[in-house]
């Protein structure tokens, strides 16, 4: 009891809702809304409805825990804070201590290695399995469209010399019409003159998705045909100079691309049933269910 006649909530109790305050809703427990907090109660209640049973069960009692699978937490834990005071400060401020710290962080690894162990059990899939999904989906298998792409800027600053809109779109213009002559000197230009982070890569961009620059940029990145260096493109930053390298047009992945993907999905999804399947098996007949209670 604390000094106000309230029960202290238990180690596991507290480190469970920090968890879970940052998986449901990306914040510390503290900064929870009232509505959130009501939600996150329901989860954590039933939760640790589930982990009781994991714990008591025969699969749960052949597992043994390595001291140093503990210690590796606890010290990603620790790794996260500047130094040894801000470490058990913030402990004290939520009400652990390394002492509870290591007794809830020994429970979660616990579920989850009782967790691993039952997923472990389940039928392998196969070859076939996986084969049957590559020609029942191959459209979510779908490559879309690429460029090898180099970039230059010249930004747009009048309070810096040189960087004035005049000055600036006089030095672009130089630039452009160097390229224009002899346009295997991108890369060297753009090491010299661009005011991208790029410049000391030559301009490279690597290979570049559709939508993944500025709209300005993109649309006519993508216009061009390979080997092709752009006009002069004015966006908020400045005035650009693209040049394609290489296109890669859409495709779709090979079978032998795409399987690891797909086997991972499939097992992915086999682990997440079958261990809802089994933890559904330890509850008593007839309990509720929260809809996020076996989210892990």
């Amino acid at each position: 009891m604390n000094g106000r006649g309230r029960t202290m909530p238990e180690p596991g109790s507290i480190y469970r809702s920090i968890k879970l305050a940052a998986r449901l809703f990306g914040k510390p427990l503290e900064s929870l809304a009232p509505a959130e907090l009501q939600r996150l109660t329901r989860v954590a209640d039933r939760q640790q409805e589930i982990e009781t049973l994991i714990l008591e069960t025969p699969e749960a009692a052949s597992v043994k825990l390595g001291a140093a699978s503990i210690d590796a937490s606890l010290m990603e834990i620790r790794g996260r804070y500047g130094d040894e005071e801000e470490y058990h400060a913030e402990l004290r401020r939520v009400g652990l201590d390394a002492s509870s710290l290591r007794q809830a962080v020994s429970r979660d690894l616990l579920v989850e290695a009782v967790l691993e162990k039952v997923a472990a059990g389940l039928a392998a899939i196969s070859d076939t399995d996986v084969e049957i999904f590559w020609y029942m989906n191959r459209q979510r298998f779908r490559h879309g469209e690429t460029r090898v792409l180099r970039h230059l800027l010249v930004t747009i600053n009048d309070g810096l010399t040189g960087n004035e809109r005049e000055a600036a779109r006089a030095r672009i213009d130089a630039i452009h019409a160097r390229l224009l002559r002899e346009p295997q000197r991108f890369a060297e230009q753009a090491l010299k003159h661009s005011e991208c982070p790029t410049a000391i890569h030559g301009g490279l961009l690597g290979r570049v998705p559709r939508g993944r620059l500025y709209p300005q940029l993109d649309a006519v990145a993508f216009s061009l045909a390979e080997g092709m260096l752009s006009e002069v493109i004015e966006s908020e930053l400045g005035y650009h100079l693209v040049r394609c390298e290489a296109i890669q047009h859409e495709r779709l992945l090979s079978f032998a691309e795409a399987r690891q993907t797909i086997r991972e999905h499939l097992e992915g999804n086999q682990r997440a049933l079958g261990q809802k399947s089994w933890i559904r098996a330890l509850r008593p007949q007839g309990a509720g269910r929260s809809p996020d209670a076996n989210r892990r």
